[in-house]
């Protein structure tokens, strides 16, 4: 009786290490995947810039590019990164931080997303043209991506500041979300006519196109090695 019960205990470990690794497969195709994704919408981002001279970078945002010819370009590009926040996200809900902080930035992550497609489906006004419904969605959408993404990266960050298994990326983590936030201030003194909005613009995206990057081979990195997250 007790070899069986012995046996039992073997077979049982094995299955939960079975599951271990299963979930940091899973883990390492979710964080792949979601590099993937930033760099899809990287990629189309520089083709629009080739392809769309006409569109100033000093006095037109990513945005405008979803508007007029090829269009669909900037809307694929716009549902990547939703998919890439979708993705990091359920990652950092699997294997990542435990802490309230850490499950907030993944949270956040997700309206993220769910922004994300909206401004996907509603394309933005041009300055030049009348405002309409569709136009105020988008301007609506914009403002929650902003806000949304902002805070997830002050949560992260603290997050991995407060956690040993990412401590190690905490300088980066934190020089992020101070770089994000003056991207962010900037962007918003810009935000009226015949101020350089559009290069702000991109310089808060690619601030954000990096962190988010980043986050996905962290999560990759911790995938790989087997680490166990635990509580703050």
């Amino acid at each position: 009786m007790v070899y069986i019960i012995g046996g039992d205990q073997t077979g049982g470990r094995q299955v939960a290490a079975s599951k271990h690794d299963l979930q940091r497969d899973q883990s390492r195709v979710l964080s792949t995947a979601a590099v993937g994704f930033f760099l899809y919408f990287i990629a189309a981002l520089l083709l629009l810039h080739a392809i769309r001279p006409d569109y100033t970078i000093v006095d037109h945002m990513i945005s405008d590019y979803a508007v007029g010819q090829f269009g669909w370009i900037m809307t694929t590009a716009f549902v990547s990164l939703a998919l890439g926040c979708l993705t990091l996200a359920i990652g950092l809900f699997r294997d990542g931080l435990k802490s309230w902080l850490g499950r907030a930035g993944a949270a956040l992550l997700v309206v993220a997303f769910a922004g994300l497609i909206v401004s996907a489906l509603y394309p933005t006004d041009l300055e030049t043209l009348p405002s309409t419904r569709t136009g105020n969605i988008h301007t609506i959408s914009f403002l929650v991506n902003i806000v949304s993404i902002l805070l997830s990266t002050i949560c992260l960050a603290l997050s991995y500041a407060r956690n040993p298994d990412w401590r190690r990326h905490r300088a980066v983590a934190l020089a992020f979300s101070g770089l994000l936030i003056v991207a962010f201030v900037a962007q918003y003194l810009t935000l009226h006519k015949g101020a350089p909005y559009g290069i702000t613009n991109r310089l808060f995206v690619a601030v954000l196109i990096t962190w988010l990057i980043l986050n996905g081979f962290w999560l990759r990195s911790s995938a790989s090695k087997g680490h166990a997250f635990g509580a703050d």
